[in-house]
């Protein structure tokens, strides 16, 4: 498999889909395009690996079966790999907390527009405390409220949403982030399981990666403060 991602220091989207390859077990190549240099509109448009995706990012190509196989979008490429490896390898067993964790993951994946767009996804910036406008702290006190009850109801297992790291904790992972920078303040246990979610491996192993890169796109940098 190789799977197509953006800048890891900007692109929320292409870190999910990147955890969601790692938690599938299964050996995969990493291609990163660097976004938004030069020309974009035309230069997305030379990329071969992102024609199906019209630019969009991350991109999982598969060959299996003598044939090709393409999927964007992060959550569509978590359930194609979890058709792959086992569907309880991302989502809960039992039926209760699997119906919840689908509902948290598309609640993430469709909303939350005033979080994504006043606090930008970037690792090259230093931490700052930010003001929140009314509309993102209704983004923040939604998002604590799932957290809450996730793991009252079956976070009995372990540090993360569920118990286990899975499907939500991939989607919730960015929200980590964007906090964590931010300076967002959360209660106790919010901070406990953004602590579990920033100190795995594999969020470590990103943030490593993440500083390496020599990119950096200069609008999305002012627009977080850098």
């Amino acid at each position: 498999m190789k799977l197509v991602i953006g800048n890891r220091s900007y692109s929320s989207w292409s870190l999910r889909g990147w955890l969601a390859a790692r938690q599938s077990g299964l050996a995969f190549e990493t291609e990163v395009v660097p976004l938004y240099v030069g020309n974009w509109d035309e230069a997305k448009g030379a990329i071969p690996t992102l024609a199906p995706s019209a630019g969009k990012v991350p991109v999982l190509w598969t060959e299996e079966g003598g044939g090709e196989g393409v999927v964007w979008d992060s959550l569509a490429i978590l359930e194609i790999l979890a058709d792959k490896v086992g569907r309880d390898r991302f989502w809960p067993k039992a039926d209760a907390p699997r119906g919840m964790a689908r509902a948290l993951v598309a609640e993430m994946h469709a909303g939350f527009h005033a979080l994504r767009s006043e606090l930008p996804f970037n690792l090259r910036m230093a931490p700052i405390a930010k003001p929140l406008s009314p509309a993102v702290r209704a983004d923040v006190d939604r998002i604590l409220t799932l957290w809450a009850q996730a793991r009252a109801r079956f976070g009995q297992g372990g540090p993360f949403l569920f118990g286990t790291f899975g499907a939500a904790d991939i989607f919730y992972a960015p929200v980590v982030v964007r906090f964590r920078q931010y300076g967002v303040p959360v209660p106790g246990f919010a901070a406990a399981y953004m602590d579990a979610v920033w100190d795995h491996e594999w969020l470590e192993a990103w943030r490593g990666a993440a500083a390496e890169e020599p990119w950096a796109i200069p609008q999305f940098d002012a627009a977080a403060g850098v």
